[in-house]
């Protein structure tokens, strides 16, 4: 199977004046941005800026009997292929006729039909995804067969449903993906610098005083995408000079 990850962009500028702690701080944002993943049912374009989400406030699970057969979903936020691949690790039953699944990562999808006829269970479980809006989420179908056989309709209904079911009993949260972000700071302006931060509440504020500058400190933060260039602004007026921000 091909698969190809997604690529993230940093502005271009000289790799001396970028200090370790914000090419660490890039470096995790690249590692656990959403990949983009070939599957049984395609994907889609990636995109560079991530949009706000609603996704699973915690895991939640729903059982359903359809003509003796017993199918419990089992529903997950996931943050990456590899949380995913953990999850379905966890929760899935060796003993079960059929573990079906399907994952949503932003515009990356994947889904398997486990020894079902094809497309009659990922497939179904994937759309049961997109139509509750929850994204970020895994769901897994556990099947024990009853001794009655569904037909090709039965099992897209019997794996749809039961996954749709279980994403509609689940709390959901809004969650607004936030970018790494870095500032040489002077000494003497980290004060003014530190305020503008928590009036626009970065989150994960780090400083590293190792940047080969006198007087001069990297100053790494996550904030939203959509206040960046504001704070930009707030800050450059508030210190009266102009920074150069690193940003993903």
């Amino acid at each position: 199977m091909t698969r190809s990850f997604e690529k993230w962009r940093c502005e271009s500028r000289p790799i001396s004046l970028l200090s370790r702690a914000l090419l660490g701080a890039l470096a995790m944002a690249r590692s656990s941005a959403t990949q983009s993943i070939a599957s049984d049912a395609g994907g889609g374009s990636s995109r560079r800026t991530p949009s706000p989400y609603t996704t699973l406030r915690e895991r939640v699970s729903c059982e359903r009997e359809i003509k003796r057969s017993k199918f419990i979903a089992i529903a997950s936020p996931v943050h990456d292929e590899r949380s995913a691949q953990s999850f379905l690790l966890e929760v899935q039953d060796p003993r079960a006729t059929h573990n079906c699944w399907a994952y949503k990562l932003g515009d990356q999808f994947r889904c398997n039909d486990d020894g079902e006829p094809s497309g009659t269970a990922g497939k179904p479980i994937y759309s049961a995804i997109v139509s509750s809006g929850i994204d970020m989420v895994m769901v897994v179908v556990i099947r024990y067969f009853g001794g009655i056989k569904l037909g090709t309709g039965g099992l897209v209904r019997a794996y749809g449903g039961v996954a749709l079911d279980c994403l509609k009993s689940a709390e959901t949260r809004f969650v607004k993906p936030k970018a790494p972000v870095g500032i040489e700071v002077p000494y003497d302006l980290l004060g003014t610098v530190y305020h503008q931060l928590q009036l626009f509440q970065a989150e994960d504020i780090k400083q590293d005083y190792d940047t080969g500058k006198d007087d001069i400190t990297m100053v790494t933060f996550r904030l939203d995408y959509d206040k960046i260039d504001s704070l930009e602004n707030a800050i450059n007026s508030s210190c009266g000079r102009k920074f150069d921000f690193y940003k993903q």
